[in-house]
């Protein structure tokens, strides 16, 4: 049997990763503490930005982390407000690095 995590345990976990690879990453917005779905926005400080969601492969049952929306920041931001506007349980992080490290793709966070 594979247990799931809660929202807000992942999202502890993944900020002390980001932590651990002195990545700067926060919570913009809690979402439900149980079930609530997570965007995370990886900020590049330079104008650009993307927004990552977790997909589910009905055909796999592999869990990934795929592009929701990507370009200008304020572009990002308006379709992540969008998002929430729709899903109030969705939690929002952002990350920031300049050299565009986001983690989601390590092992343990799909």
């Amino acid at each position: 049997m594979n247990a799931r995590l809660t929202s807000e345990v992942w999202v502890a976990a993944y900020l002390t990763r980001c932590r651990l690879a002195d990545i700067p990453a926060f919570v913009v917005a809690r979402g439900d503490h149980t079930a609530g779905a997570v965007l995370v926005k990886l900020n590049t400080l330079d104008g650009r930005a993307v927004a990552f969601q977790r997909s589910f492969d009905l055909m796999t049952g592999e869990r990934r982390w795929v592009v929701l929306v990507e370009g200008n920041e304020a572009d990002v931001d308006a379709s992540v407000t969008r998002q929430r506007g729709t899903d109030p349980d969705l939690w929002v992080i952002e990350v920031e690095d300049r050299a565009g490290r986001h983690l989601l793709d390590q092992p343990g966070l799909e």
